[in-house]
């Protein structure tokens, strides 16, 4: 048995408001105690403010993405990254004119029931 997993088609997770996520590992692709994905936010994008349940990882490749996490507004620029520890409250957005590409890496793996957004 081999010990190691090759993704070559990261599932695409559906989305109605211009976000592109490709699914690397996870609870949605192959299964994985973490998730990793590939995000690309399309300007002047947002999402409700969430309080997951997992540590979350990202890394701008470019643009840049605004982080709103327990009251506090963040910015990061390509090349730049953090981790948003779980129970913090936090809202992602690109308030920007230009696309933000990421990688987000969440640990446990992301799943919608452990995610907790506003309504």
């Amino acid at each position: 048995m081999k010990k190691y997993k090759i993704q070559k088609l990261p599932f695409v997770v559906p989305t109605n408001d211009g976000k592109l996520i490709e699914e690397h590992f996870g609870n949605a692709s192959i299964k994985s105690d973490l998730s990793i994905a590939h995000m690309v936010a399309p300007p002047k994008w947002s999402e409700p403010f969430q309080t997951p349940e997992f540590d979350e990882f990202t890394y701008i490749i470019k643009g840049k993405k605004q982080f709103t996490i327990d009251g506090e507004i963040i910015v990061l620029k390509a090349g730049e990254s953090i981790k948003i520890e779980k129970g913090a409250r936090v809202q992602y957005s690109n308030p920007f004119d230009e696309a933000c590409e990421y990688l987000a890496v969440c640990f446990p793996a992301f799943s919608i029931d452990l995610v907790n957004r506003d309504a």
